[in-house]
Parts: C-alpha cells; structure tokens; sequence
C-alpha cells in the first residue's frame, strides 16, 4: 500500500503543482482587463467570463509594443518617454536600472546567464553552481587585479534570489551543461541531476 501510496503522489504532484502555475499566470495576466473599460469588457460583450482572454490581450500589447517600437516613429516615441521618466526623481534610478538588466539579459549579443559554471562558495572545498553574467566593470574592477569574471549564485529551491560574486577566471570551472539543466539541479537541491552532459570541463575557452 505504501509503494502504491507513493507511486500516485509521484503521478499526481507534478500535475497538481503545473496545474496550479499555470493556473495562477492565467488569472494573474486576466487582471490586465480590469485596465479595459467595463462596456468593452469579453465579459460583458460575450456575457460570460472566459479564462485566458487576459494572456491573449496580453501578448497582444506586447507584440503590438514591439511593432511599434522597432520603427524611426516608435524609437523616437521610446526616447521622448524615457527622457520623461528621466525627469522624475526616484522613478528614473528605478526604471534605468531595471531597464539595463533587461537590455543586458534579453540582448541577443549578450553572454549573461548562458554559462553554468563550478565554484567554490561560502567557503574553500565547499562547491556550487552560478552562472555567468560578465566581466566586472567600473571602480570594482579598477580594484582587482588579474582576470576576473561576475558570477550570479542562484539560493535552493528559490533561484530568484542569491549572491553577486567577482571571482577570479582561474578559480572557476565551466560545466558542460545546459542553463536549464543547471536550474532543474538548483531547484531540485541536488535530486535531479544532469546527464553525462554534466561533466566538468576547464574554463579557459570561456569567452570574455
């Protein structure tokens, strides 16, 4: 009874805990047509709710975003409103800084989060996984003497928070394995590990 017990948990967990994300981005994305006004609502054009509808508008805005944006018009229209929130005190130090993390991130030139690698945190011969995010820059690196690179050390289960180290080249180790894989790992705290593809290899190909 117990193995049996177990078996079904195995089976219905997954489903029950995917069910519920993709449950929760659903309605979360549905909230964006309390934006719309209530005469042009599906709800009251239709006379019944449909779930999804929000991740449908939503997709749209931001295709439509993205139209806009990637012509002359759109692009002048982009810097009059950054110039704008440029202008208002915390706003502008908000939106900057949020706004070169997702250049950085989302920049299709951009090495950020495409390397998992092998280091040694919190302490020597204690090992973890981080991933590569550059190269330090600034007055931290005018301090630092010899080849160093930035690393984002994701915490277990959650790999939203974590830690920002500059370490140096040497003391890394690339891992031939995928940023997806390296996450499954993290999140798992170690349960679900990587295939053959695992296997650690020497950084010295790793690009700057």
């Amino acid at each position: 009874m117990k193995k049996y017990f177990i078996t079904g948990l195995l089976i219905w967990i997954p489903l029950a805990i995917t069910f519920m994300v993709i449950a929760w981005i659903v309605s979360t994305l549905d909230r964006i047509l309390l934006w719309i006004p209530e005469h042009w609502q599906p709800k009251v054009l239709l006379g019944l709710d449909i779930p999804g509808i929000g991740v449908a508008v939503t997709l749209l805005i931001i295709l439509a975003t993205g139209l806009v944006g990637a012509n002359v018009l759109g692009q002048r229209l982009v810097l009059v409103w950054e110039s704008l929130l440029a202008r208002i005190p915390v706003v502008k130090s908000i939106y900057s800084s949020v706004k070169q993390v997702s250049d950085t991130l989302f920049s299709s030139s951009s090495h950020a989060f495409r390397k998992a690698l092998l280091i040694q945190y919190p302490r020597e011969g204690a090992w973890t996984i981080a991933f590569l995010t550059g190269k330090p820059g600034g007055a931290a690196a005018r301090h630092l003497i010899g080849d160093y690179i930035s690393v984002y050390v994701p915490t277990t289960p959650n790999p939203t928070s974590g830690f920002f180290l500059m370490v140096p080249r040497a003391d890394v180790i690339e891992l031939e394995m995928s940023v997806d894989e390296a996450l499954k790992y993290i999140i798992s705290m170690g349960v679900v590990t990587p295939g053959k593809k695992g296997e650690a290899a020497l950084l010295a190909p790793l690009e700057s």
